[in-house]
């Protein structure tokens, strides 16, 4: 997702230009047709070479956690659960009866997933998650929660104005629509069940899967026909 255009995520807006100014650094640097690493990445090396070097870290350990994250977990989880409650109405029933025991019917599982509760959207109720103290987050079915979530100001003004947050994420919500916040803690952790798109009938799991963002999972999103998962 392209937080820059948060207008209220300054962190994310600061970590964006930070990049920037790491590319265009190496980008001037490439007349001998190499290509500088970002300094958080030499820093990441360094300090991973260092920990290695006097024996505190394994480097296999360091590549199968890398692994886990780039392969195993992820959005790509969750919206797995979230086709699946689309298809089969007797999983949905499961998922939203006893969350972790339907989850964990796809393997995901372990710390930051303990104890999930899922939360259907309709056309009457918009459910959004936000977690006020912290950043706690499923990671087994969603990954590592985004910049965003973690800043300050979304943190506040989710509660505060939950529909002007979404009107910056680009949701409008009708005036007859409840939107109800929850918030997230080191016990619970929530998972937004999105609503289903019109047009999507004929598609199987994968391709619906496909289509579930991460956003919408959190509910500062929409799943549509033209929305491909981040």
């Amino acid at each position: 997702m392209d937080t820059t255009r948060r207008g209220f995520l300054t962190t994310a807006a600061g970590a964006a230009a930070g990049a920037a100014t790491g590319q265009a650094y190496a980008a001037q640097a490439d007349h001998d047709h190499q290509t500088l690493p970002s300094d958080m990445t030499l820093r990441v090396k360094s300090l991973e070479s260092l920990l290695v070097e006097k024996g505190l870290v394994d480097p296999a350990a360091l590549d199968a956690l890398v692994d886990t994250f780039e392969h195993k977990v992820g959005p790509r989880n969750g919206a797995r659960v979230v086709a699946k409650a689309w298809t089969d109405p007797a999983y949905k029933r499961r998922l939203l009866a006893d969350a972790d025991a339907a989850i964990a019917e796809f393997g995901y599982t372990g710390q930051q997933g303990e104890h999930m509760v899922v939360l259907e959207n309709t056309p009457t109720v918009h459910h959004m998650v936000v977690c006020t103290l912290c950043s706690c987050y499923p990671w087994p079915t969603l990954g590592l929660p985004p910049v965003w979530y973690k800043s300050a100001p979304y943190r506040s003004r989710a509660v505060i104005d939950p529909r002007g947050v979404l009107q910056e994420f680009g949701v409008t919500i009708p005036d007859d629509v409840e939107v109800r916040v929850w918030d997230s803690t080191a016990e619970i952790r929530y998972l937004v069940l999105p609503e289903r798109p019109a047009g999507t009938e004929g598609m199987n799991e994968e391709a619906l899967a496909a289509l579930v963002s991460r956003d919408a999972m959190i509910g500062v999103g929409k799943v549509t026909l033209a929305r491909a998962n981040p």
